[in-house]
């Protein structure tokens, strides 16, 4: 008999649309991610947990289940041109929806009525269900010989250029480390290269226009 999955809680991320977000966990330690559990997770459901520096993250392709999956697609390492199986990549297209990230945890606050789980190098959409939380245990899943696939090493960075007039003076060192290292990673389809086209995403509240040509971004605008 099949139990059903129910939340145990919410993502709070400074990527409110999916174009933007790393590709992978850890790419961009700025990205700070809360977890909110639900009322009836109390202290006791994390007592210990803050003993251990990574946490297992679990949780729904919210966003992308209306899309469906489908048996191949495209991983972005591979320039969007050739197909791979589902099973093969962390596309979120998969039969039950069902993520994993590795998160650096920062600190647990069970001061007030939710408890409150800080952590950085986050990949999620803001509003993500989590449906569970598994501390990292290094000796037992930490293989660094192992063999990767087509996923050959962290991908090359872009150069992150500001125009003088896309810097606003309200914004915080937080705020622009949290950007620059996320546009550093290309956020554009991997089968788009159109340096004259403008892209646009929401980064921390902050509505960001860029173009992307010869290995650097230029962000045209910051409001």
């Amino acid at each position: 008999m099949f139990h059903t999955l129910h939340p145990i809680g919410t993502v709070q991320s400074p990527y409110a649309q999916k174009f933007g977000i790393p590709r992978q966990p850890q790419l961009v330690p700025a990205a700070e991610t809360i977890i909110t559990l639900n009322p009836e997770f109390t202290a006791d459901s994390v007592r210990g947990l803050d003993g251990f520096d990574y946490i297992w993250l679990q949780f729904l392709f919210h966003d992308a289940i209306g899309e469906g999956w489908a048996q191949m697609v495209r991983p972005p390492r591979l320039g969007g041109k050739q197909k791979m199986g589902v099973f093969a990549t962390r596309s979120p297209h998969r039969p039950n929806h069902i993520g994993l990230s590795l998160l650096r945890l920062i600190r647990i606050d069970t001061t007030g009525s939710r408890v409150h789980i800080h952590c950085q190098g986050g990949d999620l959409l803001n509003g993500t269900p989590v449906i569970d939380i598994k501390p990292y245990i290094p000796f037992a899943e930490a293989h660094p010989q192992a063999r990767a696939g087509f996923v050959n090493g962290a991908p090359a960075l872009l150069n992150v250029i500001w125009q003088p007039e896309s810097r606003p003076a309200a914004l915080s060192p937080e705020q622009r480390a949290l950007i620059e290292q996320s546009l550093a990673q290309d956020p554009r389809p991997a089968y788009q290269d159109l340096p004259e086209r403008i892209y646009g995403t929401t980064i921390a509240g902050k509505e960001v226009k860029f173009q992307i040509a010869n290995g650097s971004v230029r962000i045209l605008s910051c409001e």
